[in-house]
């Protein structure tokens, strides 16, 4: 596209959006792009080239998405105040070493997505004439390290810096040697697999990420002015901090999704808050699941650099026994091969408030005085091996703070008694697909013993509760007393409905969300109408054939009534109070009755209600399944005379015959009628006239 003429440039449109102080003024440049104060966003406009015509004091130009190749000398020459370009997703290979002569202020510039391998050295002299510029976007341009060494060589004042999505492999001390006042460098999803003191210069760096690479080890890790390191997502099996008692500033350090065989090593003094360990193949080795202890045996990493040898010895199960943890919030290690904690291992972590264990081998876990964990507001042990969970009885002090307890998905039957007695903040409980029994349960004949269960009666706290799956059989009495219960999962429990719902009156004022899907409810008597406060209600996978009555009165957000046996629903369904209120059904998996869809029809004007699966809804006519979206015309005629009124189709029918009867009737009198008056006047003796 050509740059407008300059007499054009006096017929930019004035919209102001108000005067005076802190008025937004928008200017719009002929088919080019649109002003807001000092930003100038040419986004998107198919420029081959930088436009001219803009307003001369625009410090921040947004030029993504074109088609610019080159930037000339002369591109910028106008805007002598610009502090900010973007030029991302171009196919820019060129920046001439004096296009950035008029704009010696830019603090930002973005050239991510672009071609700049082709004339990587001239861009490089074009760079190196921005003294002040602050941050670099060099993202997706096929830079090999020599390459990014050469553009960032005279950028000292970089403070932030990306060259990800690059080809990089191989990192040493000489490509960013003169980055001295980096603070943020991304490396993420190049081709890295070594680093050789690349960072030892960049004394002031706090924020690197080498995410998505192919590091094997991180060995001798020193960089004490370091806050947050991320490294996940690389082949790192085993990560050695330097053997220092000096302070490390490391708050955050993110090893997920690696294939690291031991708990780190982590550096002495820290300030960490979150580690992240999801998805490797930790394990401890105090002990192996023989019996065997390896209590006493060690492991040395031999490193070998040049010609210097370097033989570190740790031991196997108490790596972080020299480690700080102290200020550790957050401790994320699902998805590994963890079966069982060391003795005092969260006893470290004092400030710990997020625990995750999910997806592990645990087969037991002990809660006791030594592991206070004064702190921890979420638990996470669900998908291990869980038989027992065990507490010191009159251990007072265990998980006083707790708010999420997640224990779904093991193989437990029982929890310690009262164990959510001093769990004064509980709100949330999973304790899905484990075989887990309510109290109270009635007693068994013949046994001194009632069978175990979960008492959570007169757990105030606790609002969402989760028992799906758990084979619940024939709930009774008050298992949820002395509860206020808004969320309730009873899914998957196929023998957990006996008739009524009178062991949930105790959650009728609190319940506001329900889940009874898959729990072989067939009884449309089932009475929901004291559940005032429902607001969502799943009934989805049960065997209803009558939509009950009691869920008109309900006024409900949400139902799913999917693969249920319903052939309608009420026809005055969106006059009741739950029509009105509906504002998200679920109604397919239904063998409805393509003849009584009136109900269908009446839903689909109820204004702000939602059918998600409404393109999925089938309907039977004649051993036929039919879309109740785009019923053939015969059918809807046939449909019409099956649900016709009755008396006004037998009279429809009489009629004809009876017209036929009387036309009959009356030929034959006008026929007859001479003979049939002489023999009425002969019968009756009356003389004749004649």
């Amino acid at each position: 596209m050509e740059a407008p003429l300059p007499g054009l440039s006096l017929l930019l449109v004035l919209l102001a959006v108000g005067w005076g102080s802190g008025a937004v003024t928008a200017w719009t440049s002929p088919g080019v792009c649109e002003l807001v104060q000092s930003t100038a966003d040419c986004t998107g406009r198919w420029l081959s080239s930088v436009p001219r015509n803009l307003r001369g004091d625009t410090e921040e130009l947004l030029l993504d998405d074109n088609t610019i190749q080159v930037l000339g000398n002369a591109s910028l020459l106008s805007y002598h105040q610009l502090r900010r370009l973007s030029l991302t997703k171009n196919r820019l290979e060129l920046i001439k070493p004096g296009v950035f002569l008029s704009s010696q202020g830019l603090h930002v510039l973005s050239l991510a997505d672009n071609l700049l391998f082709t004339n990587y050295s001239l861009t490089a002299a074009a760079l190196s004439a921005l003294p002040a510029l602050r941050t670099l976007d060099l993202a997706g341009n096929r830079l090999t390290e020599d390459m990014v060494s050469v553009l960032v060589w005279n950028l000292s004042s970089l403070e932030s810096l990306s060259v990800a999505r690059n080809i990089i492999m191989r990192l040493d001390s000489s490509v960013f040697t003169n980055l001295t006042q980096l603070l943020e460098l991304n490396l993420e999803k190049n081709y890295i697999f070594e680093i050789d003191q690349a960072f030892e210069g960049l004394q002031r760096l706090q924020r690197l990420n080498i995410a998505y690479n192919y590091l094997p080890c991180v060995v001798e890790f020193s960089l004490t002015q370091l806050r947050v390191l991320n490294v996940s997502n690389n082949v790192i099996e085993w990560f050695l901090a330097l053997e220092s008692d000096d302070l490390f500033e490391l708050e955050m350090l993110d090893l997920s999704h690696n294939h690291l065989l031991f708990f780190p090593v982590l550096p002495r003094q820290s300030k960490l808050h979150s580690l992240l360990l999801k998805d490797n193949e930790m394990s401890f080795y105090q002990r192996l699941p023989n019996g065997t202890s390896l209590a006493d045996v060690t492991v040395q990493f031999l490193l070998i650099d040049g010609n210097s040898t370097n033989v570190t010895t740790v031991s196997l199960w108490d790596e972080i026994c020299h480690s700080n943890l102290s200020s550790l919030h957050l401790l994320d290690m699902s998805q590994n091969q963890v079966w069982y904690l060391p003795e005092g291992f969260l006893a470290q972590m004092p400030s710990l408030t997020h625990l995750k264990l999910n997806q592990n081998c645990l087969e037991t876990f002990q809660l006791s005085e030594g592991d206070p964990l004064a702190m921890l507001t979420e638990l996470d042990l669900s998908q291990n091996q869980l038989v027992e969970l065990g507490a010191e009885v009159g251990a007072r002090d265990i998980l006083p703070s707790l708010q999420l307890f997640n224990l779904s998905t093991n193989r437990l039957r029982v929890l310690p008694p009262g164990v959510f007695a001093y769990t004064r903040k509980i709100t949330t409980v999973d304790l899905s697909r484990n075989r887990v029994d309510l109290c109270p349960q009635p007693a068994v004949a013949g046994e001194a013993e009632t069978p175990p269960c979960v008492d959570i009666r007169g757990v105030k706290t606790l609002t969402h509760l989760s028992l799906a799956g758990c084979g619940l059989r024939g709930l009774g009495g008050h298992p949820f007393q002395g509860t206020s219960l808004m969320h309730l999962d009873l899914s998957d429990n196929h023998q957990a409905l006996s008739g009524d719902l009178g062991w949930l009156q105790d959650l009728a004022l609190t319940l506001q969300v329900l889940s009874l899907r898959n729990t072989s409810l067939s009884s449309a008597a089932v009475d929901f109408s004291a559940f005032n406060s429902l607001v969502r209600l799943d009934l989805s996978g049960n065997s209803l054939s009558i939509f009950p009555s009691s869920l008109g009165i309900l006024k409900l957000l949400s139902l799913d009534l999917r693969d249920n046996c319903l052939p309608a629903l009420p026809p005055d369904v969106a006059r009741m109070p739950l029509g009105k209120s509906l504002q998200e059904v679920y109604l397919s998996q239904n063998p409805y009755n393509c003849c009584t869809l009136g109900w269908w029809d009446s839903l689909q004007r109820v204004e702000g209600l939602h059918v998600p699966d409404g393109q999925e809804m089938t309907c039977s006519y004649a051993s036929h399944t039919l879309s109740p979206r785009a019923l053939p015309e015969p059918v809807l005629w046939s449909c019409r005379w099956q649900t016709a009124d009755l008396a006004l189709l037998y009279l429809v029918l009489a009629l004809p015959t009876c017209l036929t009867l009387l036309v009959a009737f009356a030929v034959v009198f006008l026929t007859l009628k001479q003979k049939l008056l002489k023999m009425v006047k002969s019968q009756c003796g009356v003389s004749s006239p004649y």
